[in-house]
């Protein structure tokens, strides 16, 4: 027997099933383009966009005792070369936090510097080397319990310190080269702006 009561929930239901309809209906007006760069056309379309940062990165997950791997290469100076990992340890816990602390104290030595908090949240040991080659190599071993803003966990990271800042004055100088080539004339008509280039269309 339908009730007064289920008559108005279904009807209230209706009501709201048409109005939310036309959001997803096709419209005519659908923004696809900003600031003169359309959504789905090929990034090779402008030239003047810079395509490369000064490391790309690239993730591995489940990988040997890791959750999650953060490995960043160069694509200016050292070109393909791994010069940085972050790595995330399957094993969240303090205590296996210390248990990591222990082994890499007996494998490389005290730490150099610490760069973890007063209040023992942010828990972050530094090791500083030379390799043979004559690389910087800066290791890290962090734990977090509570700082929303970091990885929960723990985290080792590896990485050439002086190669990722070749990596960045290279960058920096493609970039110069670039608006070089792109011309004063270019350049400043690129500067130039009307609304159709502010609002999506």
């Amino acid at each position: 027997m339908i009730t007064r009561q289920s008559t108005i929930k279904w009807m209230v239901i209706f009501s709201i099933v048409c109005t939310a309809f036309p959001l997803f209906a096709e419209t005519e007006k659908v923004p696809h383009e900003i600031a003169g760069i359309a959504l789905g056309s090929d990034v090779n379309n402008y030239p003047d966009i810079i395509q490369n940062d000064a490391l790309k990165e690239v993730v591995v997950t489940d990988w040997h005792g890791f959750r999650k791997g953060f490995i960043s290469y160069g694509t200016c100076k050292n070109i393909n070369q791994i010069l940085k990992m972050d790595m995330k340890y399957e094993e969240k816990t303090e205590e296996f936090y210390q248990i990591l602390l222990r082994k890499f104290r007996e494998q490389f030595g005290e730490p150099d510097t610490w760069s973890g908090d007063s209040f023992g949240v942010m828990k972050v040991w530094k090791w500083q080397f030379i390799d043979k080659e004559k690389n910087q190599v800066s290791l890290a071993l962090q734990h977090n319990g509570k700082n929303s803003n970091e990885t929960i966990g723990n985290v080792v990271r590896l990485s050439y310190p002086a190669k990722i800042e070749e990596e960045r004055l290279c960058f920096l100088e493609v970039c110069q080269q670039n608006n070089m080539k792109a011309g004063a004339e270019r350049r400043a008509e690129m500067k130039k702006f009307d609304w159709s280039h502010l609002v999506p269309r």
